[in-house]
């Protein structure tokens, strides 16, 4: 039996010895996968840094030809305003030329069936008083 015994510490040694090893190459295989994970989480990040930049520049390129297009829109519209807004003072200082003669001629009318003088009356009159007076001192000369 005692034969029996020591084959089985060898065999158990070696079990041992082979566990050992089994967990060493297990230990080795966890390490070399954690690394791995990390190199390729390092990778992902610089790739990813690296992008984003480029990201940015290309979000910066597109919003400066969005903001060029729309800036040749707003400014079409705003003299399409201009314009219009132009012909409207137009058509409004005619309309307001046109009222005032139409109010001046209603006022002159009412003025002449009043019996009021009009304005070029008043200016007749004046001529004829400025005659007068000449004629009469020439008169109080003589």
């Amino acid at each position: 039996m005692a034969h029996n015994d020591d084959q089985d510490k060898k065999a158990e040694q070696r079990s041992d010895a082979e566990n050992i090893e089994s967990g060493a190459h297990l230990s080795e295989k966890i390490k070399e996968s954690a690394r791995q994970i990390w190199l390729a989480g390092l990778g992902a990040y610089n790739k990813a840094e690296e992008d984003a930049g480029k990201i940015f520049e290309k979000l910066v390129k597109e919003g400066e030809e969005i903001e060029n297009k729309t800036r040749g829109v707003v400014e079409k519209r705003i003299k399409a305003v201009e314009e219009t807004v132009g012909e409207v003072k137009e058509k409004a200082t005619g309309t307001w030329d046109k009222l005032e003669s139409v109010f001046d001629q209603r006022v002159s009318r009412a003025i002449n069936r009043l019996g009021l003088p009009s304005k070029s009356d008043v200016r007749e009159l004046n001529e004829k008083i400025d005659k007068l007076n000449e004629k009469i001192k020439k008169l109080e000369k003589k």
